[in-house]
């Protein structure tokens, strides 16, 4: 049951509606294009800096799966949208500080940001007496640069090196790896960074064969996203309009 904080309105539920539509129909088109099945690519509604009303519409309108960037402000929803009734898939797809996963583990299902071995071990102690492990994929940095996050596909850094970072939490008794995510670095076409993704998704997939999900693509390449195997789009702007400038 919504209370005024969470009831939205017609006007905006119809905009929703609309949205979801039109994001719905482009992502069956590019798993068409790319002769794939469109049961295997998830849209996950990127509701950062909207409010727990708009999740529920979403929710109503068929949304399974929601994701975040900011725990501060995930908590908060999660915590108003479960209370109104609704229990979307709830994915952390922000970069998050280990002091920050026993909060974290409250609420998500999946975290697609795992990008060092001390996350790993840091989510797996808060995840420990969940009733399912946390799914974590591990987040790479296509680029290489370790300033924007993401593990290092040609490093044998302990910490940060993919393959470290792969087997933590793969050997971590409360995570579950189903795989990696991606974000298409400034600069690069999206092309060339799905490329450069395919092949390490599979690497990966050699490696950890139970490894198959691929997070990738967002409003405005996630065709292309899809073309080169993602399994996940993550869609914000196109779904909800354009977000009001983060403070």
């Amino acid at each position: 049951m919504t209370d005024s904080s969470t009831r939205v309105r017609p006007d905006r539920r119809a905009e929703l509606a609309a949205a979801l539509a039109a994001v719905r129909s482009r992502i069956a088109d590019a798993c068409a294009a790319a002769g794939r099945d469109r049961a295997e690519v998830t849209m996950i509604a990127v509701t950062k800096t909207y409010p727990a009303a708009d999740v529920l519409a979403l929710a109503e309108l068929g949304v399974t799966d929601v994701g975040e960037n900011r725990d501060q402000e995930a908590a908060g929803k999660a915590a108003e949208v479960a209370a109104a009734g609704a229990a979307p898939r709830w994915h952390f797809i922000g970069r998050l500080q280990r002091n920050k996963a026993r909060s974290v583990v409250r609420y998500a299902d999946a975290v697609h940001s795992v990008d060092s071995v001390r996350l790993a071990r840091a989510l797996d102690v808060a995840a420990t007496g969940r009733d399912r492990p946390l799914t974590a994929l591990v987040q790479v940095s296509v680029d290489g640069d370790p300033s924007r996050g993401g593990a290092l596909p040609d490093s044998a850094d302990p910490d940060v090196g993919l393959g470290a970072v792969a087997e933590a939490v793969a050997s971590a008794p409360a995570l579950r790896l189903a795989g990696l995510m991606a974000v298409a670095p400034l600069g690069w076409e999206p092309d060339q960074a799905f490329a450069r993704l395919a092949e390490v998704a599979e690497w990966m997939r050699a490696v950890h064969p139970e490894a198959t999900a691929l997070s990738a693509g967002m409003s405005g390449d996630l065709e292309i996203a899809i073309r080169y195997g993602a399994t996940h789009v993550r869609v914000g702007s196109a779904l909800l309009g354009m977000r009001p400038t983060l403070r």
